[in-house]
């Protein structure tokens, strides 16, 4: 189970990394919490170890030996109270032994935090804890019924974070320390169903070996925030090791209350004999005099935030473009040909997915350039776009495609050798001489423009207004091509985008036979992915 939420957890880590809104600089999410559970995997196979115990001791060890930022700290927390509920407990593990280690696990964390925030990873753990004892409360309930509740209950309050924590709701994000932690369980649920890890791309046997790799700052979460706002400049990681006699739990609770007197972000855990301290302030003397009066110091870190934020600052402006692409998409293929030709960051939205105003920005921001082309593709994102763009620091130029073809069209005009003007001038025309089309099913009856449509029905769409209505999709693209092959009467070239749920040979030979019948155009089909719509069609 640690082995699959492990690789699930680094599998996912550079996507968990982007949903890192909060402008801390030290660290990414994703990437600490992964580097944190590769350490508790090197620590349990170094212990060799037979029984749940022993696993989840040397869990708790590793990952607190291993821990990285304020999420691997209460990563390893998490996993100290679940060894804690364990320990000589005997090999058997029940559904109220589970749902006894989550609450431990989730008691230990809210109180190695000093000011614990809802909306972040310890409100999912908080309620998996609550919904694993309801589940082990149940009547010849088993340990995986608790672990697919607490799977159940991740989810529910992973989706209630941005209501908790306000930016997450400006961000339009789900707090990443809850989706690392969700992941890893996700993982575990997968051990527990004897899922084959080598068919999901996940490599066991990798997953430990990485673990003393050097740690590494996030640029993106640094540059995001000034050297101004930063209010306590260094940040202070160490173990406190070869502790004194004397040392009680009193004076480790007055060293972290002395911690939190001199700055924040401040984090004092203790067990096995260690001390796991992490500290923003302004007088890392102070925090390590502090240490000392407990016992020796290993492995101490103190890196001066301001001075990276300075560097990654310098880097950017350095490394700065004179002009950059901005495109909102949904679907690997689109996105593969988006950025094959020249799009330099994708939101990953559309269709039931419009990315919000600050979404936009932050992706404005990220592609770095003194001048930035925004995409919607979708006539609902055009005023978040535009609204966006007035809060950018850099020129945005948002060019008003409302659908992902006329996005690719107008990137067949970008050149990021012409100037501002002439890339204006040219990606508008190219869109603009685009008449996209769309294939996907209705959600609801409805009348429209006389066509009665039912519920599942297949519709077509011709620059968003339904043209077609039918119960095959493929006789329901066939149809709309021809009438967009009608209305573009000087076509000369034709896109098909086939979505998720689409066979390649089924969408070869749908366009093969519409070939046969114009002879003097050229197709074109490839993979889309997009999801919820069966085809994208473009005509230019």
């Amino acid at each position: 189970m640690f082995l699959m939420g492990a690789a699930l957890l680094e599998h996912n880590k550079a996507s968990i990394d982007a949903m890192n809104v909060f402008p801390v600089p030290d660290g990414d999410t994703g990437t600490n919490m992964s580097m944190t559970m590769q350490r508790a995997i090197a620590e349990i196979r170094a212990a060799d170890c037979y029984t749940a115990e022993e696993v989840a001791a040397a869990a708790s060890l590793g990952a607190l030996k291993g821990a990285r930022g304020n999420s691997g700290v209460i990563l390893s927390q998490i996993f100290r109270g679940i060894s804690q509920a364990l320990k000589g407990k005997g090999d058997l593990v029940t559904a109220k032994l589970l749902a006894d280690a989550m609450t431990g696990g989730t008691e230990s964390a809210y109180k190695a935090v000093m000011r614990p925030k809802e909306g972040t990873m310890l409100t999912v753990s908080r309620v998996m804890s609550e919904y694993a004892n309801k589940a082990a409360s149940q009547r010849g309930a088993d340990a995986y019924d608790v672990l697919e509740a607490m799977l159940e209950g991740g989810e529910i309050a992973l989706k209630k974070t941005p209501e908790l924590l306000p930016v997450l709701k400006e961000a339009g994000v789900l707090d990443s320390g809850g989706t690392g932690l969700l992941t890893i369980f996700r993982g575990f649920m997968l051990a527990a169903n004897g899922e084959d890890p080598e068919s999901m791309d996940l490599d066991l046997g990798e997953i430990g070996s990485a673990a003393e790799e050097a740690y590494t700052s996030n640029d993106d979460i640094i540059a995001a925030t000034n050297v101004e706002d930063i209010k306590f400049g260094y940040c202070s990681e160490m173990f406190i090791i070869h502790l004194h006699d004397d040392v009680t739990e009193a004076d480790i609770d007055r060293f972290r209350d002395k911690l939190v007197r001199l700055g924040d972000s401040v984090v004092v855990v203790y067990d096995s004999d260690i001390i796991k301290v992490h500290c923003h302030s302004n007088a890392p003397g102070k925090v390590i005099q502090f240490a000392l009066m407990l016992g020796e110091i290993d492995k101490l870190k103190v890196d001066n935030m301001r001075e990276q934020n300075r560097q990654i600052k310098e880097k950017q402006k350095r490394e700065e473009k004179e002009q950059a692409v901005v495109a909102v998409s949904a679907g690997e293929g689109l996105e593969e040909d988006l950025k094959s030709l020249g799009v330099g960051y994708i939101i990953s939205g559309g269709q039931t997915m419009n990315p919000s105003i600050d979404v936009i920005a932050q992706a404005i921001k990220k592609v770095n350039a003194r001048n930035v082309f925004v995409l919607p593709n979708n006539s609902n994102i055009i005023m978040a776009a535009q609204q966006a763009a007035q809060t950018a620091e850099c020129n945005v130029i948002v060019l008003p495609t409302k659908t992902v073809m006329q996005g690719i069209s107008a990137m067949t005009g970008f050149n990021p050798d012409s100037s501002v003007e002439e890339n204006t001038e040219a990606m508008t025309e190219c869109f603009s001489n685009v008449v996209s089309g769309s294939v996907t099913y209705a959600v609801r009856d409805t009348s429209y423009e006389g066509n009665t449509i039912h519920t599942g029905d297949i519709i077509g769409l011709v620059d968003n207004k339904i043209a077609e209505v039918g119960s095959d999709v493929t006789e329901c693209t066939r149809a709309l091509i021809e009438r967009i092959l009608s209305i573009k009467d000087d076509c000369g070239f034709v896109s098909v985008y086939w979505g998720e749920g689409v066979e390649e040979e089924s969408a070869q030979a749908l366009v093969d036979g519409i070939a046969e019948k114009y002879p003097d155009i050229e197709f074109m089909v490839r993979k889309g992915g997009q999801p919820l719509y069966y085809y994208y069609i473009s005509a230019e």
